[in-house]
């Protein structure tokens, strides 16, 4: 990922992405333990997953989103809500990824530091979130609000890349989205481009980089065809 006037100290940044797992009902604690174990092995610096983890109650699927609880990244591991952790019961989700250990960013931001130079790491709530939760309205500019002045790098986790209009607005560098899976299958793929700006790879918006998943896991029924599941990796490079 090219960063104009990116820092020395955060050369090499490496961001492991997993979105769009969907546990649930054909989707269960195997993929996801497996999937964790994939992603420590690529020993990042930080872990996003851009939502769309779960299908289903906390109650019903608990044990089987639990493997998180291993992930492993110096600065952490970070989690956004996905319009599915909405008809399944967003705030107890959020709850349970941060009893899991992770940092649930709700139009907020953290700082991580590399020799004094710091890279942000915001997340928004859902594009939609605020059909059912009027409170958890997305808003990246209140997710970048406050950022101290030796940030060099400002990325957004947002679970849909039409948030990338705002983040764009918002100053940010780059945009780690998900929920397209792809296009996943034939004829979903004709009508992913009619809701979203981008479907899949690394797309450019004015000065915004916009990287979207294809998803690691899938959406409904086991099947893919010409969009295959990913985890992504990615490396801050001096622009």
């Amino acid at each position: 990922m090219p960063i104009a006037g990116l820092p020395a100290a955060l050369h090499g940044y490496a961001i492991v992405q997993i979105s769009d797992i969907h546990v649930g009902p054909t989707i269960k604690r195997g993929y996801l333990d497996a999937i964790v174990d994939r992603v420590n092995a690529l020993q990042a610096d930080a872990i996003a997953i851009t939502g769309d983890l779960v299908d289903g109650s906390v109650r019903r699927l608990a044990a089987h989103t639990a493997p998180l609880a291993r992930l492993r990244a110096r600065d952490g591991a970070f989690f956004v809500t996905g319009n599915h952790e909405y008809y399944s019961g967003a705030q107890q989700w959020i709850d349970e990824m941060r009893r899991l250990g992770l940092t649930v960013l709700l139009n907020q931001h953290v700082v991580r530091e590399r020799d004094g130079k710091g890279v942000m790491i915001a997340g928004v709530t859902d594009f939609t979130a605020h059909h059912f939760d009027a409170s958890q309205r997305s808003d990246p500019h209140a997710a970048a609000a406050g950022a101290p002045a030796h940030v060099c790098v400002k990325i957004l986790l947002a679970h849909q890349p039409r948030s990338a209009e705002a983040a764009a607005a918002a100053g940010f560098d780059l945009q780690l989205s998900g929920h397209t899976q792809g296009g996943q299958f034939f004829p979903w793929n004709l009508f992913v481009p009619l809701q979203q700006p981008f479907t899949a790879g690394l797309n450019r918006l004015r000065a915004l980089w916009v990287c979207t998943s294809r998803g690691t896991g899938y959406w409904g029924p086991p099947k893919r065809f010409g969009a295959p599941s990913e985890i992504t990796r990615l490396r801050l490079v001096p622009g």
